[in-house]
């Protein structure tokens, strides 16, 4: 979406001049006395980019829309985007030093998951290169990946994008599992509503039977006081009785 809004990069020419300085980052970063492999691996990831959008115009001239359709088409049922999965699986493992230790990582985290299964191959090389988990713990944008996005579906309220035209870029393939999401958070909602409302009876019901253990314990109680203060009252009387006889 970058190299799109920008018009310097849509030339060709232009992005295979920035995919190179890229690789040649990449290259330095690896075989520096410091080497910083997690550098090393976001520009190869980008220059991929590049060269992927490169690829797209010498064959088309639809300003990449197609390709950007592509990456965000989800597949049916469960709108799971699977083109951009083996996309970003295909980067990684044309990663040109084998035997960087992040690689390795990421190889191996990756590769026995089955493509529609989590993690994905975006969110394990994201938390490999920001150190964030994923996109669990922050709003990103569903279309452009932007942190910070706050509008959410009016339908399903399950998807969230930065803006309307976010929104309108995906709506193609998003329409297709918007019921379906919406289904589920209803399902999820009414569950977790009768969860809730047993966890609140089964509280109440242990508030009450333990406050009637209490009174129960607080009338044996009384009645024992009762009991001894009448054995008192008794003894002293027998005494009493008994004195005056004498």
């Amino acid at each position: 979406m970058l190299v799109k809004e920008n018009p310097l990069l849509m030339d060709v020419e232009a992005l295979e001049k920035c995919r190179k300085v890229l690789e040649l980052i990449c290259e330095k970063c690896i075989k520096q006395q410091d080497m910083n492999e997690v550098l090393a691996m976001k520009m190869h990831y980008l220059s991929c980019v590049l060269q992927k959008c490169g690829s797209f115009l010498k064959e088309r001239q639809d300003k990449l829309d197609g390709l950007i359709k592509s990456l965000l088409k989800g597949r049916d049922g469960d709108g799971f985007l699977v083109f951009q999965e083996k996309f970003i699986r295909e980067c990684i493992r044309k990663f040109p030093y084998c035997d960087a230790t992040l690689l390795q990582q990421l190889v191996r985290s990756i590769a026995p998951v089955e493509i529609g299964s989590d993690p994905t191959a975006l969110s394990v090389l994201t938390q490999a290169i920001t150190g964030q988990v994923g996109f669990m713990d922050a709003d990103f944008c569903t279309t452009c990946g932007e942190k910070g996005a706050e509008k959410r579906c009016s339908i399903c309220k399950m998807v969230i994008y930065c803006d309307q035209a976010c929104q309108k870029l995906q709506w193609f393939s998003h329409k297709k599992v918007c019921k379906m999401l919406q289904e589920q958070r209803e399902k999820h909602e009414a569950e977790s509503a009768s969860r809730l409302q047993k966890q609140a009876k089964a509280e109440a019901d242990q508030a009450l039977e333990e406050t009637t253990s209490t009174m129960e314990e607080l009338s044996v109680s009384q009645s024992e006081t009762i009991s001894s203060s009448d054995n008192q009252t008794q003894d002293v009387t027998s005494e009493t009785v008994s004195v005056t006889a004498d």
